[in-house]
């Protein structure tokens, strides 16, 4: 029944490319389990009233459908106008939960509170209220199981205010795509090097200090002189002559591991560590190679490449 539900409304709404405003048409309202029982509630005290001819009671029960019926359409208005964007991705290491950012826009004069973002009438995944004239980011969570790409399909968002007599909500198509890394494999064994130095000679080892230099983006931040700075100076490096600084490059035929899973999860593993101790680094693939780099947009390229190794134009793991 659910997903005969779910076809309809796609069929009725369509996908939903960029930015979508939520318009009545497409907010659907029903009563929650406690507004089942409050109408139950109502129905009881009016048999009661009518039966023993109670005035004050048949008062008192034509009061109370009366606040259910605005609470119902103040339910209904509260997502009406509400603009919602995707706002990118947070990609996890397989077995964490895939983060889908959603910016939320209330551009109305009136309030717009506790606005759930959800997937299909689970647990809210966040709840936030928007002020007149102002935005909030929420984030939908979605499990994954090993590395790939995760398909949002669709989600909710959704609110029980004023009293939580009733649910509206609201489904969105955005089918947003995720890339999900290798799980850093546990114990993986020190990483091999590659010397970037010539037979010994003069390099950028860790022996002997042989003076300063200004600082370039990717030097490693162990190496920063911040005394220096702190003096009042420019930002500056250290630099050492002595044993050659290797360079790590992470091969996936030179990693250890029963399959490709295995392998690509000590790789994975190689490149946080590498990142954590500011040092050089790069991956080799098959058809496929980063270059040695530093810093965080480095880290990314290369769990990128681990993650979409091998893979086909179709998602790996398909997630509703």
């Amino acid at each position: 029944m659910r997903s005969r539900t779910h076809r309809w409304i796609r069929r009725r709404q369509g996908p939903d490319r960029g930015p979508v405003r939520l318009r009545r048409g497409r907010i659907y309202i029903l009563p929650t389990g406690l507004g089942l029982a409050f109408g139950i509630m109502l129905f009881a005290m009016l048999m009661g009233s009518l039966n023993y001819g109670n005035n004050l009671g048949l008062a008192l029960t034509f009061l109370l459908t009366a606040l259910a019926l605005v609470a119902m359409h103040a339910c209904h208005r509260n997502l009406d106008g509400i603009a919602i964007a995707s706002a990118g991705t947070d990609p996890p290491f397989a077995g964490q939960p895939a983060g889908f950012a959603l910016n939320l826009r209330n551009e109305s004069i009136a309030a717009r509170i506790d606005i759930e973002a959800c997937r299909e009438r689970r647990e809210a995944d966040a709840t936030v209220s928007l002020p007149p004239d102002s935005d909030a980011k929420v984030q939908v969570q979605m499990p994954t199981a090993r590395r790939g790409r995760v398909h949002l399909r669709r989600f909710e968002v959704a609110t029980r205010f004023p009293f939580g007599l009733f649910r509206a909500w609201a489904v969105l198509h955005p089918d947003t795509e995720c890339l999900v890394y290798p799980r850093p494999a546990a114990d993986a064994p020190p990483p091999p090097r590659a010397a970037t130095g010539e037979d010994g000679a003069s390099g950028r080892g860790e022996d002997d200090f042989s003076g300063l230099k200004n600082y370039h983006p990717g030097d490693p931040p162990r190496r920063i002189a911040w005394k220096a700075h702190a003096r009042g100076g420019e930002l500056l490096v250290k630099e050492f002559a002595g044993a050659d600084e290797s360079t790590l490059v992470f091969d996936l035929e030179s990693a250890p591991g029963a399959d490709l899973e295995a392998k690509l999860s000590v790789m994975a593993r190689w490149v946080v560590e590498a990142h954590a101790n500011g040092q050089p680094f790069g991956v080799r693939l098959p058809g496929t190679e980063v270059d040695t780099g530093l810093g965080d947009a480095q880290r990314r390229l290369c769990l990128d490449a681990l993650a979409r190794y091998g893979l086909t134009e179709e998602p790996d793991v398909e997630l509703d």
